[in-house]
């Protein structure tokens, strides 16, 4: 894989690299990453809404918190199940997945604030510990379920990506389709904007691996089909949390100590940019009306820095 790394700079003690580009740089040579809030234990699963307000995880806490768009943080759900990572469907209601200190299972919070249960088990066995998620055109959920800590007895053999069916764009619960099992243990997930291809984060613990960026061809009944390892951390931390820019290029959180932050990747497996941040990387989001403005979760800390791509998700969409 070549890299297309061709300057780098510092900012304020935070380490940049951006990609030359015939017409922008994906992160501009002055980039700022902010500190949004802190004083978590762990946080974990961005996301953003259409109101300006900017969700995320404190799992050891077992709460989900809020950032406001005045910027005030506070409790939005003080019993959030154990959630880790978290999404927004298309009709902007927050999906999220709860690990093994949890239910083990995928909820979603409805308008009204009730929680709905999506999925907890496949073939009659429950999951390990859900992990993160993304959404396709047709309203199927695409989660993980690796384990990072102790194994349930009662899980699952093997670690793998799972899909919840949809039915008129909407999932039908604990209809599971276990769709990838060649991964030792899946991380983060995103789907490309052509929906033609679903990214993998395989993360396994220790200097052993493997800790790669798995691109996988997706058939039209949502089958998937291994085609290329795009990139490999070699004996480095791999990536916890990504999403996908407009454009099909990967913003993927990794790595620890000073090569920790973002790294952008493209469709083909060059490297575009990097994006150092102060604490051990997460996750990542796109945010503000715009959704040029990307959100990472690092550490006990939520930050942010303003870039030259929009964010492809669910919801919200740029109007």
């Amino acid at each position: 894989m070549r890299s297309r790394f061709v300057s780098v700079f510092c900012l304020l003690g935070l380490g940049f690299a951006a990609a030359q580009d015939a017409n922008t740089e994906l992160i501009p040579k002055d980039a700022k990453v902010e500190k949004v809030t802190s004083g978590c234990k762990f946080t974990e699963g961005p996301a953003a809404d259409a109101e300006g307000n900017l969700f995320f995880s404190d799992e050891p806490n077992n709460r989900i918190m809020v950032v406001r768009p005045d910027g005030k943080a506070e409790v939005w759900d003080k019993k959030s199940q154990m959630a880790n990572g978290t999404n927004f469907d298309a009709q902007g209601r927050l999906v999220v997945c709860c690990s093994e200190a949890g239910p083990r299972a995928v909820f979603r919070y409805e308008k009204d604030g009730s929680k709905t249960l999506l999925a907890d088990k496949w073939d009659g066995k429950r999951f390990n510990a859900p992990n993160d998620l993304t959404f396709d055109k047709h309203g199927r959920i695409y989660f993980t379920d690796p384990c990072y800590g102790g194994k349930p007895k009662d899980g699952i053999d093997k670690f793998a990506v799972y899909r919840i069916e949809a039915e008129n764009g909407e999932p039908v619960p604990n209809k599971v389709t276990q769709v990838i099992t060649d991964v030792k243990m899946p991380n983060g997930i995103c789907i490309s904007p052509d929906q033609k291809t679903l990214y993998v984060a395989d993360n396994a613990p220790g200097k052993n691996g493997p800790h790669t960026l798995v691109a996988y061809d997706i058939a039209d009944d949502g089958s998937c089909k291994r085609r290329a390892v795009l990139w490999d951390f070699k004996e480095r931390r791999g990536i916890d949390g990504m999403r996908c820019d407009t454009q099909g290029n990967v913003w993927a959180t990794a790595e620890s100590g000073d090569k920790t932050g973002v790294y952008v990747i493209s469709p083909k497996g060059d490297l575009l940019g990097f994006i150092r941040t102060p604490e051990t990387a997460t996750n990542c989001t796109f945010g503000d009306k715009d959704l040029k403005t990307l959100y990472i979760t690092a550490g006990t800390s939520l930050y942010k820095v303003r870039v030259n791509a929009v964010g492809f998700l669910a919801y919200p969409t740029v109007k």
